[in-house]
């Protein structure tokens, strides 16, 4: 069954990479609508569907577009209104980047539990996507996969050459393992030694040790930590966002190692296939 907002909340902040405030109220919407943003800033206020065919740019963040109307950084949010359960939703945003908060989806999942969900009765769920042989994308020694699975489990591995994190797993059962209390508080993370040329990048613009975890070769900057694996589960959380973008989480094991926002869309795209044919 479907489910949306009992009614519109709205939490305002800073973009990552943008660094501009802005504010998004996520408003109830009709069951089938599915999420989808408005750039209320813009003329004719353009909508952008958080469906895979809108994808865009996928770097170090997930962006969506319909036709010149951008909106980036999407993932913290998309992940919380996932595994909360709201299916379809009408979220209005005055910029074009989604506010970085705390650097999780902790914020989001709370505002959502604040408010409360209900569910839709006039709609059949929608067909699941069910893998029926493994699907890989590799890259070097990077790759997602899912494997054919009677139940969704999601569990990520990260490696970086920083002994504060080395390596590193996590697994998130959605039946079983809570997103709010497991996934959602970890924080996005970064490295001392790359924020210069991130910048100058036009990168990162709006981070900061309030809204992200820096690390450097010498341990953490800013600790402590919320997790031990907090990196690990942040990752988790980025690859749910990036699989709403299929309207529902597979019916798989997805395994993903040292991988991007570019190789999660690419898995989604993959899976997205199943239900076309």
């Amino acid at each position: 069954m479907r489910g949306t907002v009992k009614k519109a909340f709205a939490l305002s902040g800073v973009g990552l990479h943008l660094g501009k405030h802005t504010t998004v109220k996520v408003m109830p919407a009709d069951s089938g609508s599915g999420r989808y943003f408005v750039r209320v800033d813009l003329p004719d206020a353009p909508q952008i569907s958080a469906q895979i065919d809108a994808l865009g740019a996928t770097t170090l963040s997930t962006e969506l577009q319909a036709g010149t109307a951008k909106i980036r950084t999407v993932e913290h949010l998309l992940a919380a209104l996932m595994a909360c359960g709201v299916d379809d939703a009408r979220i209005e945003v005055d910029g074009s980047e989604i506010p970085l908060l705390d650097g999780s989806a902790k914020n989001w999942c709370q505002a959502i539990a604040q408010v409360g969900t209900v569910t839709h009765n006039s709609q059949q769920p929608p067909e699941s996507i069910t893998p029926t042989e493994p699907i890989w994308i590799r890259e070097d020694d990077s790759f997602v996969a899912a494997i054919p699975a009677s139940v969704t489990r999601i569990t990520y591995g990260i490696d970086f050459p920083y002994a504060a994190i080395g390596n590193q797993w996590h697994s998130w059962h959605p039946v079983q393992d809570s997103f709010e209390k497991e996934i959602a508080p970890a924080r996005t993370f970064g490295f001392a030694d790359q924020i210069e040329q991130l910048q100058q990048a036009g990168l990162i613009k709006g981070g900061s040790l309030e809204n992200a975890l820096v690390c450097s070769h010498q341990g953490w900057v800013n600790p402590p930590l919320r997790f031990t694996n907090e990196p690990a589960r942040h990752k988790l959380l980025d690859l749910v966002g990036d699989l709403s973008l299929l309207g529902q989480l597979p019916t798989a094991h997805v395994i993903a190692y040292k991988a991007s926002h570019r190789l999660h869309t690419q898995l989604a795209i993959k899976l997205a296939s199943i239900l076309r044919t």
